[in-house]
């Protein structure tokens, strides 16, 4: 992914993305690893004058995305569209009827389909995903794998079938946690991201931009 003089970098997802930001303040980024990417490439291309906005809200899933993608994507015009979402997707159908099945599955994959298509016809603006992912403590977090698995084999397909930047988190995140233990990437909950994690976030982010 290579940048230009100016580009309006814009993250969106759930709370992975938010991470305390302030709703009333349009340019607030929040504490997480879209605060440290904004930080590295104003440093790093000063000459470029970035601009950053980030709309990560806490518990969304696809279906939030898809209300609000007009107002808080397509209306800001921003040349590049980091998108993490799903997580919540699997977190909050748990115990239903719903967790695991094919038809939700495939409405997760239709609808992340429509969102990426606008972003390509109606901005043609470069697209960089993320994974969702989930790490292995506390234990139980290994019973969503029956629906996070296929899902974020959908994201991959789409990132392929898109042809955008890909950050392959759940392989990524869990690979480095087997060695520094998975509470020092994720805290309590293996979803949301310490310091340390949300700094491996925002590291892989950056080794997508072309020197």
């Amino acid at each position: 992914m290579k940048l230009k003089k100016d580009d309006l970098i814009l993250f969106i997802g759930d709370s992975i993305t938010d991470v305390g930001r302030d709703r009333s303040n349009l340019y607030s980024l929040g504490s997480g690893y879209p605060l440290m990417v904004a930080g590295a490439l104003s440093a790093r291309y000063p000459e470029l004058n970035l601009q950053f906005l980030n709309k990560g809200i806490g518990g969304n899933k696809i279906t939030d995305l898809e209300e609000r993608w007009q107002e808080d994507c397509l209306d800001l015009k921003p040349d590049v569209v980091s998108i993490l979402i799903g997580i919540n997707d699997t977190w909050h159908t748990i115990g239903s009827n719903a967790f695991g099945t094919s038809e939700y599955l495939n409405s997760f994959e239709t609808k992340y389909r429509a969102l990426l298509t606008e972003v390509k016809e109606k901005l043609q603006a470069q697209i960089i995903i993320l994974e969702p992912f989930v790490l292995s403590e506390p234990i139980d977090r290994l019973e969503w794998r029956k629906d996070l698995d296929p899902r974020i084999q959908i994201v991959r397909k789409l990132a392929n079938e898109f042809a955008v930047e890909f950050i392959p988190l759940d392989g990524i995140l869990n690979s480095l946690g087997m060695k520094t233990g998975y509470t020092y990437l994720t805290g309590d909950d293996g979803v949301h991201p310490t310091v340390a994690g949300h700094g491996v976030i925002a590291e892989e982010w950056l080794k997508r931009i072309e020197k």
